[in-house]
């Protein structure tokens, strides 16, 4: 019977003290209790937290930035040679939503991204060797994704952020980056402007070609003496009506025979005349649109606006000491209360 009262007694005990309420007090009894485990294990965290972030063992990083708006102008001929009026877009305008999709699409691309890697030698500023590295591209990927930033700000500007402990390096990739986008925006626009271009010229090579046939025509007519259809048909209208009049029998017959020449072929001069008036407008259209594409092609604008140029950093961005500082701090300190939380409910227990 004593037994039984006595663990009926500690069993009471153990669900007193469980379903007992935390007090202000108590968390406080607690911390004091630990205090100079909570001083050991913080000051632990902060020396290692200093020599963590010495510049001998992790080599500080600086941050370059460069911004700009990209444009709304996709063709240089309509936006300089055209008609105020007829412009459907304002060449000096900053690109919206989309534009700035499109932006960062051509950022992102694996084109400009081997390209900058070439232009640069990163493999060798990276220290990774090709010849050695079993995934080269991956690594390289690897370092990209870790010190290249590429965001659309809510202004719509494209914002480029380039992290790299040589501070000149970090402001010329981020410069670097934005001339190839310029570059490679032109080199895809190309990509449709040449063949444009190419097709143009043949059309309006064509249109020369069929204008000349018909001024082949129309000189083979005047070869026949039809120069002028109208002019000659009323001259010879009047020197008839004279010839009649004066009685020349032998001229008449001859000027007779002269108009029904000139009408035999002049139907074929007046369709001439006014086939070569719709064929030459063609043609003027056509110079003006090869006119045009030859701009696009050999011309270019620039396809952004520059709001900030990288510039060399002369503060590093990375680590941040007192930021980890506090950080170490503050999880060491929530660190150390769980594991003595615990360690007092496995003692009680």
């Amino acid at each position: 019977m004593n037994e039984q009262s006595d663990s009926n007694s500690k069993y009471n005990l153990i669900q007193e003290d469980q379903v007992k309420p935390i007090t202000l007090v108590g968390v406080v009894n607690f911390f004091w209790r630990w205090r100079k485990v909570y001083a050991i294990s913080c000051a632990i965290a902060i020396v290692a937290t200093i020599i963590f972030t010495h510049p001998a063992i992790t080599k500080p990083k600086y941050k370059a930035q460069h911004i700009f708006y990209p444009t709304k102008n996709n063709s240089v001929s309509n936006a300089l040679l055209t008609e105020l009026n007829q412009r459907q877009q304002d060449p000096l305008e900053f690109g919206e939503e989309i534009e700035a999709e499109k932006a960062l699409q051509v950022i992102q691309s694996g084109t400009l991204i081997g390209r900058l890697v070439r232009n640069f030698n990163l493999m060798k500023h990276y220290g990774i060797d090709p010849t050695k590295e079993k995934f080269p591209k991956y690594a390289m990927d690897n370092r990209i994704k870790e010190n290249f930033n590429f965001e659309r700000t809510r202004y719509l500007s494209i914002k480029i952020e380039v992290m790299d402990e040589d501070p000149i390096m970090a402001a010329k990739l981020a410069n670097g980056i934005a001339m190839l986008y310029d570059s490679i925006k032109t080199e895809v626009q190309n990509q449709v402007a040449i063949p444009a271009l190419e097709i143009v010229s043949r059309a309006l090579q064509e249109k020369r070609n069929k204008i000349q046939k018909i001024k082949d025509d129309l000189r083979e007519l005047g070869m026949k003496g039809i120069t002028n259809y109208e002019e000659q048909s009323r001259a010879l209208a009047e020197e008839i009506y004279k010839a009649q009049s004066s009685g020349k029998t032998s001229q008449l017959q001859k000027l007779i025979d002269e108009r029904k020449q000139l009408i035999a072929n002049g139907g074929e001069f007046i369709a001439l005349n006014e086939l070569i008036k719709l064929e030459e407008e063609k043609e003027s259209n056509l110079i003006t649109q090869y006119e045009k594409r030859q701009v696009d092609v050999g011309e270019r604008l620039s396809h952004k606006f520059t709001v900030e140029e990288a510039t060399v950093p002369e503060i590093k961005a990375w680590p941040k000491r007192t930021f980890l500082l506090f950080l170490s701090v503050i999880a060491t300190f929530f660190a150390t209360a769980v594991v003595l939380v615990i360690t007092e409910l496995f003692s009680k227990k």
